[in-house]
């Protein structure tokens, strides 16, 4: 099953001599339970190509469909229904409001949602105890390390039950043990959950964890990886090996 599809999608900012182009050309196609990581160097578009799957930012032109919806001819309300019910975020800083307790801050995505209350505190509850977290639900976000506030984060991401979770260098705050412990709990999620992640990263270690990789360079594809029946290991010399022909300006190692 398509999750998402990305039909010569393309993204200019600006107009005129003041124009920059940021995509060009991007063919992708996500099925469910994807696990892709996309790499590529500062300003080769990662981040535009997320906000674009994420429902924050529209293409300049091409086509993009959300579990086979035109997401272009989206109105404002539905690009919003599109971000809390379908798409779900994990953001490098966490993005955890400070005022509120752990618990609050997995329960603010299902505020919207009309389920039940009894609903609500049962997968907020879940997904607390599936995360390890369950003991911390009545402390802030400046009470707990960085490792436990990333568990949070990812435990808001799963409560909706998303059809994608986008990952947006998930791993970068975070010190080389906790990193680590991390992307092992996300290829975990994806697959015993079959989530469908997709992370943006500089980190070929971190890359090294998904199944597909997506290069980007000057805002097109440069290639792809398939990790197949490669070890993890075999993977991520591979994706080395690419890293070295982009330049080798992105971070290749921890």
């Amino acid at each position: 099953m398509v999750v998402a599809e990305l039909k010569n999608i393309g993204k200019i900012y600006g107009k005129g001599e003041a124009s920059t182009e940021a995509l060009r050309g991007i063919e992708l196609k996500i099925e469910k339970g994807d696990f892709w990581a996309i790499i590529g160097p500062s300003g080769s578009g990662k981040s535009t190509l997320l906000n674009i799957l994420g429902c924050i930012d529209i293409p300049t032109s091409g086509e993009y469909f959300l579990n086979g919806q035109l997401v272009n001819k989206f109105t404002n309300s539905q690009l919003s229904a599109a971000r809390n019910e379908t798409i779900s975020f994990i953001f490098q800083y966490f993005a955890l409001l400070n005022e509120y307790t752990v618990y609050e801050n997995i329960m603010l995505p299902l505020n919207c949602r009309k389920i039940s209350v009894r609903e609500k505190k049962q997968l907020v509850n879940y997904y607390m105890k599936r995360l390890g977290i369950e003991g911390l639900s009545k402390k802030k976000p400046t009470q707990i390390s960085g490792g436990q506030q990333q568990r949070v984060a990812i435990a808001r991401a799963l409560v909706t039950k998303p059809d994608i979770i986008l990952a947006d260098e998930p791993t970068g705050a975070l010190d080389s043990r906790s990193a680590q412990m991390l992307i092992e709990m996300i290829s975990s999620l994806n697959k015993d959950f079959k989530a469908t992640i997709l992370m943006v990263t500089h980190d070929s270690f971190t890359a090294s964890y998904c199944d597909r990789i997506l290069f980007i360079k000057d805002g097109k594809i440069f290639t792809e990886l398939v990790r197949g029946n490669n070890t993890r290991k075999q993977f991520f010399n591979q994706i080395l090996d690419v890293v070295a022909l982009l330049g080798g300006d992105v971070r290749d190692v921890r």
